[in-house]
């Protein structure tokens, strides 16, 4: 009942009309940038960073929920329509969606992607309205050792994960970590790694590593592939709406989506991806007609969709209530809750309940503002891929440069950004993640205040990092992580090594 009554409260702040105003652009602008391939919700945010700094809280937080949401919706668009994912956790619904399109079959793969994104999200966020609160009040149990030993199992499920190689995963980690070492440790007062450069004293601004790496460095690497070639833009003719069959087929594959996307996404690094493939693969197995798959299965585009968009509110959860973020778009909300001098965790929701109960009331109206607008709009979203990339990116550049420089107008910011874009370029050319590098930046410095506090605690004894049982088993799960994979693939005899693969999906 708790939970229902702060609710409530939330809906009185959402549904202020500033704040329903800021949900309307956030689910605007996540569509658009879902539809557009290489744009996504991750590289959206980090550029309003600077902007949204002059913006009352709530509202920026409503405004990035609708973002991340949108673009979820967005990228089925124009995976059915043009064989053409806008967001990563798309792949799947365009290998039905589209074979139905050119079936003519349009209209029904667009209509069961979105309601079933409506479907999946306001469950899942029926579920975070009711876990995140007992989540939040089980943090307070939490010591210094056992915070350690979750931001460990972090590290590692990230640089494990993301990717296909172990070992540019835990590079781009490594590199993360360096850079949040920058500046004046706390505990000491010694400069560390500034090279006598004064601005650097409060560390790397983290607004200018997320637009570097995400708005720069993407924009070099696309510029660097890029081909005067137009996008062939011929939507498929739609033809007609859900039958009464495609709704029969649907409403299951929609729920067991929902519940495999969910709490993957609260995993670390469990992102999107993982719970649509598993989704597409699990019904294909329970389709009553297999054959269909390959051919425009309408069961491949339900479940896949509903699992999409049911893990954004999944990574919600530990973003909120324990402060710990579990993909590259979460990483950049909590830098945005820390812009704002805010710490996710459980006090957030004793000290600010009216922002985070607010927000999360915000994600049902987005749901209900997705829907309308992804069903009568599709033309519309389809023709922004007739924007010419040069202009889209130069575009992306100039925005970025006048929001580091409005907010900071320090040239060492420049210059920093213009330094880490080439790095991002470079770690995009040779498939090393982006997101282990900001989970490192955010999280290193948390985990190294967390490993002083336990030691001074424990008188400098390094077994006082597995003295809980909390901490222990996460310690076991992030070792397990690292060495399962492992032993598995001793199993499979003429497996390739995880390095060997240079193909990489989309980070974000």
């Amino acid at each position: 009942m708790e939970a229902l009554t702060s609710l409530l409260g939330g809906f009185a702040v959402a549904i202020q009309p500033m704040n329903l105003m800021w949900a309307f652009v956030g689910t605007l602008l996540g569509t658009a940038i879902g539809v557009l391939p290489g744009i996504g919700p991750a590289l959206t945010i980090a550029l309003l960073l600077p902007v949204t700094s002059y913006i009352d809280a709530t509202g920026a937080f409503i405004m990035f929920a609708g973002i991340f949401y949108g673009a979820m919706y967005g990228g089925s668009t124009t995976s059915i329509l043009l064989n053409a994912p806008g967001e990563s956790g798309s792949m799947m619904t365009a290998l039905e969606g589209n074979k139905m399109a050119k079936n003519g079959r349009g209209a029904a793969a667009l209509a069961t992607a979105a309601v079933g994104s409506f479907v999946a999200g306001t469950i899942a966020t029926i579920g975070l309205t009711f876990l995140a609160p007992p989540i939040a009040e089980l943090a307070f149990i939490f010591g210094p050792e056992d915070y350690f030993a979750l931001m460990i199992l972090a590290f590692t499920s990230v640089a494990v994960v993301m990717g296909t190689s172990r070992v540019r995963g835990f590079i781009s980690l490594f590199i993360g970590i360096a850079l949040g070492t920058i500046g004046i440790d706390q505990a000491t007062g010694i400069f560390r790694l500034t090279f006598g450069v004064r601005e650097l004293a409060d560390g790397v601004d983290l607004s200018v590593v997320l637009v570097s790496m995400f708005a720069i460095g993407e924009t070099f690497y696309v510029a660097s592939r890029y081909s005067k070639t137009p996008p062939a833009i011929n939507p498929v003719a739609g033809g007609a709406w859900m039958t009464k069959d495609d709704w029969k087929r649907s409403w299951k594959p929609w729920i067991r989506g929902t519940f495999l996307g969910f709490p993957i996404g609260a995993l670390p690094a469990g992102g999107s991806e993982i719970p649509t493939f598993l989704s597409y693969f699990m019904e294909r197995k329970l389709s009553r007609k297999p054959e269909e798959f390959g051919h425009g299965a309408i069961e491949g585009v339900a479940g896949p969709e509903a699992a999409n968009n049911a893990s954004a509110a999944g990574v919600l959860v530990p973003l909120l209530t324990l402060g710990l973020p579990t993909s590259a778009t979460a990483a950049i909300m909590l830098a945005a809750f820390q812009n704002y001098g805010l710490q996710p965790g459980p006090l957030l929701f004793i000290n600010s309940g009216d922002l985070v109960w607010g927000l999360i009331a915000s994600l049902y109206i987005g749901n209900i503002m997705l829907l309308i607008l992804n069903l009568p709009l599709v033309g519309l979203w389809v023709r922004l891929l007739l924007i010419p990339r040069p202009y889209l990116y130069a575009g992306i550049i100039i925005f970025a440069l006048v929001g580091i420089w409005g907010v900071s107008q320090s040239v060492v910011h420049l210059i920093t950004m213009l330094a880490v874009g080439v790095l991002g370029y470079v770690m995009r050319v040779y498939d090393f993640p982006i997101a282990p590098v900001l989970i490192g930046l955010i999280l290193g410095p948390m985990a190294e205040v967390q490993l002083r506090r336990a030691l001074a605690i424990g008188q400098s004894d390094p077994l006082v990092l597995v003295s809980t049982p909390i901490s222990a088993t996460m310690i076991a799960l992030a070792v397990a992580v690292f060495v399962v994979p492992l032993i598995m693939r001793r199993f499979q005899p003429g497996a390739p090594e995880p390095d060997d693969n240079p193909v990489m999906g989309d980070q974000r």
